[in-house]
């Protein structure tokens, strides 16, 4: 007998979103947590275009939006030509600046509403699994260990993951070459203006609430120091000063820590009942602030999939699609940092100094070219995030994020696409406008999937000719057709609903292969 169905741990942005996502969907979720109380500081600051879609999803936008401040513009390896996330096609072009400890509270809030428990003080001192399920040992605040079982486990506990050790799950990459600082500030003597033009010299000034203001800067006299090694007001002091000729006044520092360039990419993200997402995963230079938003997509991913092997309606091979779907993207990301971690690096060491100089000067040429722009714009917010499909016939549309479109459907007002994801299920369109009941269109999946005969959507060319689209709980297209015979859509459509959502209740619908369009 298992104490939880899914046991998390970690209570960080990646934790907290898996569990609103499995408890969304019926499963019994803990997070165990070594923290006694939620994270004051916030190494993050953004949430990217993508991050906030999936916060749309699920009807949380509104409450993200509340608190934080969209930024249209945001930059790839500190270039003064800024991505333009507003030319993307997405109702929410830009960057939400908001302090990671902010999404923190707001995901924990909605983890309450829905009923996970979350047992802070409680650190993980080893791990197990057998055919049947995980078992974790936990020592709680008072010091007794406790053994916890559940069908699964899932690291979400940062980059040196003991989930991920005690898995055996190797973590190949590179180790640190070079540092960073940033100190959080509540005194700062020095104009915005001063501010704002520090950039030009490698050093970001940023403020936030509660009247702080962030420095972050790479000290060439500096860059060689230990990420473990802490940082002191007097040594951020001298840092400013070598670099920009003064300390801007710079006191009583709420925060002050160093990061590297550490780079590693698990080998799975998979083995057996055990696995993993965020930092646990994949660690990298936070270059272009993409760590925690990598960390709640991979939730996203994660969660209907895991929820739905839980629930005993997964088709073979659901859940191994999450590492064959998000362990690529996690490959770009860190590939992309190290990329922007030596753009930042070389202006930096003398030898290079001039073709560094060069080199960013020609890459901000290009960067205003609308094409080269948009293509890094895409990547950086994760909007161009597209998952392979089964085959390669399958239509061009499959396996790519499905945008926010304005609809009109059978017996309901217009509304958009986003609207019909909040339960976290399946959302099977028919675009032929054809005004019939939607009932007829999922018998016998109807717990899973939300069937809608759209008679008006948005025009796009990329959609022209398509009759039906079966989207994923997390926004991806599963499956489309632009058959217009009804026989032939109902085959295909019988084949794709098995392959992504199951056998319907009651049993086998369809003796087709769905391997032809589902998951591989």
């Amino acid at each position: 007998m298992t104490d939880t169905d899914v046991l998390l741990v970690g209570a960080g942005p990646t934790g907290l979103m898996l569990a609103c996502e499995l408890a969304l969907a019926g499963v019994r979720t803990r997070i165990v947590e070594r923290r006694t109380a939620p994270q004051r500081d916030s190494r993050a600051l953004t949430l990217h275009p993508r991050s906030v879609e999936l916060m749309d999803m699920r009807g949380l936008a509104p409450r993200f939006l509340a608190l934080g401040n969209p930024v249209p513009g945001w930059h790839f390896a500190a270039l003064d030509t800024r991505l333009d996330f507003a030319a993307l096609d997405s109702r929410h072009g830009y960057t939400l600046f908001l302090a990671q400890a902010r999404t923190e509270a707001l995901l924990e809030e909605r983890a309450g509403e829905l009923g996970v428990r979350i047992s802070r003080g409680h650190e993980t001192t080893g791990l197990r699994q057998d055919a049947a399920g995980v078992e974790l040992e936990v020592r709680g605040p008072d010091g007794a260990v406790d053994t916890v079982r559940a069908q699964y486990a899932v690291g979400c506990d940062g980059g040196r993951s003991l989930v991920r050790q005690a898995a055996g799950i190797a973590f190949p990459g590179t180790d640190e070459t070079l540092t960073g600082m940033l100190g959080d500030f509540a005194e700062v003597d020095a104009d915005p203006a001063v501010l704002a033009a520090l950039r030009a010299r490698g050093v970001l000034a940023v403020p936030l609430e509660g009247g702080l203001t962030r420095f972050v800067c790479i000290d060439p006299e500096r860059m060689r120091v230990p990420a473990g090694q802490p940082v002191t007001l007097e040594e951020f002091r001298t840092s400013l000063t070598g670099i920009c000729g003064s300390d801007c006044g710079v006191a009583q520092p709420r925060w002050l820590s160093r990061f590297g360039n550490a780079t590693r990419l698990a080998a799975s993200y998979r083995s057996g009942r055990i696995l993993l997402a965020g930092d646990a995963a994949h660690i990298h230079f936070p270059a272009a602030g993409q760590g925690l938003n990598t960390g709640l997509q991979d939730a996203m991913n994660l969660g209907w999939k895991l929820a739905a092997t839980v629930n005993g309606w997964a088709p073979p091979g659901l859940l191994d699609t999450y590492d064959a779907e998000r362990r690529p993207v996690g490959r770009a990301v860190t590939e992309n940092t190290e990329v922007q971690t030596l753009l930042a690096e070389l202006p930096l060491l003398p030898q290079y100094q001039l073709p560094a100089v060069a080199l960013r000067r020609l890459l901000d040429e290009l960067l205003s070219l609308k094409d080269v722009n948009r293509l890094l714009a895409g990547r950086i917010s994760a909007l161009s995030t597209s998952y392979p499909p089964a085959t390669a016939d399958t239509d061009p549309l499959v396996g790519q994020r499905m945008p926010d479109i304005g609809l009109a459907a059978v017996g309901s007002e217009a509304m958009r696409l986003y609207e019909l994801l909040p339960r976290g299920c399946f959302v099977l369109l028919d675009l032929t406008g054809d005004a019939h009941p939607p009932q007829a269109l999922a018998p016998g999946w109807h717990s899973r999937v939300t069937a809608h005969a759209v008679t008006k959507h948005d025009e796009r060319a990329d959609f022209h000719g398509v009759t039906e689209m079966l989207v994923r709980p997390d926004g991806h297209i599963a499956w489309c057709t632009r058959a217009t015979d009804a026989d032939i859509r109902s085959s295909e459509r019988t084949a794709a609903l098995v392959a992504w959502a199951g056998a319907p209740a009651g049993g086998d619908a369809s003796p087709l292969n769905p391997s032809s369009v589902g998951p591989v």
